[in-house]
């Protein structure tokens, strides 16, 4: 089956992206340098095409009480115009997907799914949904998603919208106009780095782009693909479905059970086991690796104790281009989580030290 493009692929391939294909679409991985486009988006700013991911509407006065059963968080517990990321889980507590839910108005919410999950999301929502008073709809088609992130980000955007970038919180979206052209605009990102993203039309994406990269010349922005979002979400510190989030594990055993509201109103998919393991614990958690060398820990590398048993494995590893060394994040056994702790990775069959750190590897500046 051939791979879906985005309505900026045009684009894409005059600027010489060169693609790859993932979740059924092709993307642009690189276009010059995934480096340079990394190190953009931590001194200035990067642009990205995220039209892949999908976007699921519900809408009714059920909508808010279905999300609440549907996911683990508090969905009807949102603010008109602002996010939240969290789950959907199996009954065994096992992550289908992790999401972020916008409240687009009283009765209406707008969920993103990672494009890998989008269709699977989607199905499971419409059965949740089952005697709620709400309508689901997929409407990824009706979308293209820009992201524009980086300490300049604001800059380049300012001239661009009537909206006051300054009151626009985090983890907050604005009905807006971009370029002239209407956007839902959020303060939401997945680089670790300040930085906007922006719901269009998909006949207007590709204006709203051109747009966004000729206001960033003077601000030296990028385009930017897949793979350089791959080390900065290493770097900040942020799960990737597949890598650190999956069915097999619980949002506790990622440190994040703090999406869990175990005490909100009403029965949720998965209450009954995530309460099992907040009380007992998991039994692998997390953690963050940092090593002496360039060599890289990858996905599926075996972690080891002190005495060279086996004790975890690496989700995700990569020398991180931000701080001249190479980090992990690695599910490891209860008893080896601690800061400072040494452990190793067998690298090809050499075990290279490694210290645990707490996570995230890097933290934006204050500026």
């Amino acid at each position: 089956m051939e791979s879906r493009r985005t309505p900026l692929h045009a684009e894409h391939e005059a600027l010489g992206a060169l693609f790859t294909d993932f979740a059924g679409w092709r993307m642009p991985l690189r276009y010059a340098s995934e480096l340079a486009e990394h190190h953009a988006v931590r001194t200035s700013a990067g642009l990205f095409d995220l039209t892949h991911m999908g976007e699921i509407v519900l809408t009714g006065p059920g909508a808010g009480a279905a999300l609440d059963h549907a996911l683990v968080g508090h969905a009807s517990a949102i603010g008109v115009g602002r996010a939240r990321y969290t789950m959907i889980c199996e009954a065994d507590g096992g992550v289908v997907d992790d999401l972020i839910v916008y409240r687009t108005g009283d009765q209406e919410y707008l969920v993103v799914a990672n494009a890998s999950n989008a269709a699977v999301v989607f199905e499971a929502l419409v059965e949740r949904a089952e005697g709620f008073d709400t309508t689901v709809e997929d409407r990824s088609t009706d979308y293209a998603l820009l992201a524009v992130q980086g300490p300049r980000s604001t800059d380049i955007l300012a001239g661009l919208t009537p909206t006051d970038l300054a009151g626009v919180k985090y983890y907050a979206s604005y009905p807006t106009e971009v370029a002239g052209r209407p956007v839902l605009l959020a303060r939401t990102g997945y680089t670790g780095e300040d930085g906007f993203e922006l719901f269009t039309a998909p006949d207007d994406a590709a204006h709203v782009w051109g747009a966004l990269l000729e206001a960033g010349r003077e601000h030296d922005l990028k385009p930017a693909g897949l793979g350089c979002r791959d080390t900065l979400r290493l770097e900040a510190g942020m799960p990737l479905y597949g890598n650190e989030l999956g069915r097999g594990r619980t949002p506790f055993h990622a440190n994040l059970g703090r999406v869990v509201k175990l005490d909100k109103p009403g029965d949720f998919v998965g209450r009954d086991a995530l309460a099992a393991t907040a009380e007992k614990g998991a039994d692998q958690v997390l953690v963050g690796l940092k090593t002496a060398s360039r060599r890289a820990p990858r996905q599926g590398y075996p972690v080891l104790d002190a005495a060279g048993t086996p004790i975890g494995e690496v989700t995700s590893g990569a020398l991180s281009p931000t701080l001249g060394y190479s980090v992990a994040m690695a599910y490891v056994a209860v008893g080896h989580t601690e800061p400072g702790t040494e452990l190793s990775v067998d690298i090809r069959g050499k075990h290279e030290p490694v210290e645990v750190v707490a996570l995230p590897f890097y933290k934006r500046p204050t500026r």
